[in-house]
């Protein structure tokens, strides 16, 4: 009995830290401007980067003002070597002020469950990972390294949410080849740059940060990083990746750590965030 009401109290505990990150997310939330893609402003970008924005949204689409999405995947719980664990996760984004709260569940052995929380909420970075939401294992945040790895992940996953890559949303793309160009975002004081890799069919292939923070031994280090994206598919008018993995480019090789997929995903567009503004006001 006494087991029981310990892990009750876990789950309302960490279910009212996602209840107060995802208000966090909402209060700091503004509608993109303006409202739909007007394809002239792709006059001038890389030509990789007009393909691709060109390829997976039409001249018209709303611009995403958050996202819900659902995965399921592989979490690599091991620094040095090989332990896959299962994890399920649900994911709330804000594409203005950029931020997002990813929370996950991984099952590290049968009724033994992780809950973590990998999030950028209104300029500050937070990773907290706890056992029945009782027992703290990782809690990082508040920290200018923090900040920056977590906006990283935010503008990585942008072939999630296309839109956000638009010169309008304030992301400036500077050529490198014809498959390839490196783009820059900034958040407050906060200024990242990640080198898109594009394939054959013009989709995003890789994004790649050539250092990004990462504890290592309990000891912060940084290594190269890289998402790879693939399984375009059409949801809601526009091509987005269902499946994913990020990997760390360490001295002795890559080293991937997760593996997922999107189970479903669910869009809400600026005019919609103006619409509930109006009733609101």
């Amino acid at each position: 009995m006494a087991i029981a009401l310990l892990v009750t109290y876990g789950i309302l505990r960490w279910n009212a830290e996602t209840r107060s990150l995802l208000t966090r997310l909402e209060e700091a939330r503004r509608s993109p401007e303006p409202g739909r893609f007007d394809a002239r402003e792709l006059v001038g970008l890389p030509a990789p980067v007009q393909r691709y924005l060109r390829a997976v949204m039409r001249d018209g689409q709303p611009l995403i003002a958050a996202v819900s999405i659902e995965h399921t995947g592989l979490f690599n719980m091991n620094e040095t070597g090989e332990d896959w664990k299962p994890f399920t996760s649900t994911q709330r984004v804000i594409t203005k002020r950029p931020g997002f709260d990813w929370e996950a569940r991984i099952a590290m052995a049968p009724g033994l469950k992780v809950r973590v929380h990998d999030a950028y909420v209104a300029g500050e970075g937070i990773l907290h990972a706890s056992l029945f939401g009782l027992v703290s294992m990782v809690d990082l945040r508040g920290t200018p390294e923090m900040a920056e790895g977590e906006l990283m992940r935010f503008f990585a996953e942008t072939a999630w949410y296309p839109t956000a890559l638009l010169p309008s949303q304030g992301v400036r793309w500077e050529a490198v080849d014809d498959s390839s160009a490196r783009a820059t975002m900034s958040d407050g004081d906060l200024s990242i740059s990640l080198l898109f890799r594009f394939d054959e069919q013009d989709m995003i292939d890789s994004v790649r940060a050539e250092a990004r923070g990462r504890m290592v031994s309990g000891e912060p280090r940084s290594a190269p990083w890289e998402g790879r994206w693939s399984a375009y598919e059409l949801r809601d008018g526009m091509r987005i990746p269902l499946d994913g993995e990020v990997t760390w480019i360490l001295r002795e090789g890559p080293k991937p750590y997760w593996r997922g997929r999107i189970r479903r995903v669910e869009f809400e567009y600026a005019f919609q965030a103006a619409h509930v503004k109006e009733q609101d006001g």
